[in-house]
């Protein structure tokens, strides 16, 4: 071979490698950790659904700063040791966020290793002990409980004119940390606990758990579990003539508890974080890209999902490059307009510990479909 030869050869391999790098550098990768299996099964497949909507958005206007986002999904199989090991995975795998899990147990234990690489971790996960920890690479999408459980309160108190609450709720880290944190909000707005009732996930039977609720003669019964479970309770209280209100929080009256419950649904009013009947342009432009993109309608959940890369968007491109822990650090204390990133679909504030603050909403279930009945202003803006 030739010297002129060997040059030329070695010059386009030299070549073809940096046009290999450069390809590289024109993806940014994303990870999307969701319950699709498991008793989160509802509650993940609605948040992967929206971050894979959001992600093909944005993709199709042109990405990140021009590189597009190469994302991958997983099952946590609604498992907190297969999160955590999937957790530690896509950290292996390098990538450059993490969206999920939405489950507080998993999220709990899985934050720990994107804590470990410096990864930003949007969540819907509700748990108040989430951004707890001064984890400064948790991110949430949804309120947590400590900001939604005073709203919920004080609407039962003022609205209801309740004096007394019976609690039904989940013995997990979600339940418990909800029970906890409603508890010491109805104590605040001036209401008393009178019956404090345990229930497990996956639970199938809600007859004993509504009896002690309705013997407790409570004004108000107060639901939280999770979605399947809500179903469940809200048919058992309608079968034993239930009449007080029912009221909860966001997973009392999803739209996957609605088609589970029938017309047992009917009547049952929540306060919700997001919701796709909200009178928002963009919400309702939003819930039908969803049910044309999926043939359903999405619930909180996938609206958590969608929002997630569209505040990772924001974040990054404030920064202007990609440096996880620049991002993360833009993020806490970041305000995101919807009209500058409509993907975000509602105005935003994101504190020091990661989590939210936005308008929500008290709805009422008619006819199987969420009514709004009142819009509740941001925290910071009362």
């Amino acid at each position: 071979m030739s010297f002129r030869f060997r040059t030329l050869a070695t010059a386009a391999a030299v070549a073809l490698l940096a046009a290999g790098a450069a390809q590289a550098q024109q993806t940014v990768k994303i990870a999307i950790l969701q319950e699709l299996s498991g008793a989160g099964a509802s509650a993940g497949t609605n948040a992967k659904n929206g971050a894979e909507m959001a992600i093909k958005e944005i993709n199709a206007a042109g990405g990140i700063l021009g590189r597009k986002i190469e994302f991958t999904t997983n099952d946590t199989q609604s498992n907190p040791g297969v999160a955590k090991g999937l957790a530690s995975k896509v950290v292996d795998d390098g990538v450059f966020a993490v969206i999920g899990p939405t489950f507080s147990g998993s999220i709990l234990v899985s934050m720990a290793e994107t804590k470990r690489a410096e990864i930003p971790n949007f969540t819907g996960g509700e748990a108040a002990s989430i951004t707890q920890q001064g984890n400064p690479y948790i991110f949430r999408t949804s309120f947590t409980q400590a900001s939604a459980m005073p709203k919920v309160a004080r609407y039962i108190a003022n609205n209801l004119k309740a004096k007394t609450v019976a609690v039904i709720f989940v013995n997990n880290d979600f339940g418990k940390g909800g029970r906890d944190a409603f508890s010491k909000a109805a104590e605040a707005s001036g209401m008393k606990v009178v019956a404090d009732i345990s229930t497990d996930s996956g639970q199938v039977d809600f007859s004993a758990p509504v009896l002690k609720a309705k013997q407790s003669n409570a004004d108000v019964i107060f639901v939280y579990t999770n979605e399947e479970e809500s179903a469940r309770a809200l048919r058992e209280l309608r079968k034993q003539g239930v009449t007080k209100p029912i009221v909860g929080e966001t997973t009392l009256t999803g739209q996957k508890v609605i088609e589970l419950a029938g017309d047992a649904a009917n009547g049952a009013v929540a306060h919700v974080g997001l919701t796709v009947d909200a009178p928002k342009p963009l919400m309702l432009k939003f819930k039908a890209k969803f049910f044309q993109e999926y043939k359903y309608i999405s619930d909180h959940n996938g609206i958590k999902g969608y929002t997630a890369p569209y505040m990772l968007k924001a974040a990054i491109e404030k920064v202007g490059k990609f440096d996880r822990v620049a991002v993360a650090k833009a993020l806490h204390g970041m305000s995101i307009s919807a009209a500058k990133e409509p993907g975000v679909l509602m105005d935003l504030s994101i504190d020091a510990n990661g989590d939210l603050d936005r308008e929500s909403f008290i709805v009422e279930v008619k006819d199987g479909k969420q009514v709004v009945k009142e819009v509740l202003p941001a925290l910071a803006k009362k």
